[in-house]
């Protein structure tokens, strides 16, 4: 399931923009439901996909299925007048233009995307200002994790977004061409998977081993961040710990993680730098 979310926002985007200010929106992504709440039109949203869960209220609105199999009855039965996917290889953005629906697809793959994701859609919806302004919010908050890390040696890691449950195998792992990799970063982290040139690569364990992080952050099975306990992140601290070979083993600098804000490139993004830069330099808290 992790691998399916990560997949789901790895792909490039055309931006389009549209006239009227749309009424009703439909989200096929958490990252944009998060972003048109942010941009306070959240009162827009008809629909949205089963991972939508933040703010709350995304909780209440009307089901549209998951990113990969996107029903589109569903989304056309809503009669949304915009409907705002990332990018994908599925041609969704085709398959609803059969509906005769507008489409918007935006690339959040990268910081400086993400900031422009906000500008589109902020233009594309008739709020302009607010996401012009929720651009420069986050652009100046991680700056300012930039800043706190920037003094400090950078501590090399892993952050793995996939595993098969209770085993350190099928291991997915973030990339270079992912925008966690520009986090982790500017965290004051160095990902010792930056060289793959994947978003999200496979990777095997003995590859981990080689590479020797003396951070390993792992969401690995907890795709599904709802109810997961502290004993449930133990358990997967401890599938680590048997392997005390491994510096971050060593050093006691396992960490489980099952947050939202690690996979979903929206204005949460700050969130998920500041957990980085305590992970990776607790001094610096």
């Amino acid at each position: 399931m992790v691998t399916r979310r990560v997949f789901a926002l790895c792909f490039a985007a055309a931006p389009l923009v549209f006239g009227q200010a749309p009424k009703r929106i439909v989200s096929t992504a958490p990252s944009i439901t998060e972003l048109l709440y942010a941009l306070g039109i959240g009162d827009r949203v008809v629909g949205v996909d089963l991972f939508s869960r933040y703010p709350a209220d995304a909780l209440k609105k009307p089901k549209i299925g998951d990113y990969a199999n996107p029903n589109l009855e569903a989304i056309a039965a809503l009669r949304p007048d915009l409907v705002i996917i990332p990018t994908n290889p599925v041609k969704l953005a085709e398959r609803l233009g059969t509906l005769r629906l507008k489409v918007l697809e935006i690339d959040q793959e990268s910081i400086a995307k993400l900031y422009e994701s906000f500008r589109i859609v902020g233009q594309a919806t008739g709020a302009t200002g607010q996401g012009e302004r929720l651009a420069s919010a986050v652009r100046a908050q991680l700056e300012a994790v930039r800043a706190r890390a920037a003094p400090l040696k950078k501590t090399r890691m892993v952050f793995v977004v996939g595993r098969t449950p209770n085993r350190l195998d099928g291991l997915i792992v973030v990339g270079q061409a992912s925008y966690l990799n520009e986090i982790i970063a500017l965290a004051g982290g160095e990902n010792v998977f930056r060289d793959a040139i994947a978003s999200y690569p496979g990777v095997s364990l003995e590859e981990v081993l080689a590479r020797n992080p003396d951070v390993i952050v792992d969401m690995g099975e907890m795709a599904d961040t709802i109810g997961v306990t502290d004993t449930r992140k133990r358990e997967v601290v401890n599938l680590w710990e048997r392997l005390n070979s491994v510096a971050a083993v060593k050093q006691h600098r396992v960490y489980a993680v099952a947050s939202d804000i690690y996979v979903e490139p929206g204005p949460r993004v700050v969130d998920a730098a500041k957990a980085f830069l305590e992970m990776l330099h607790p001094e610096a808290r």
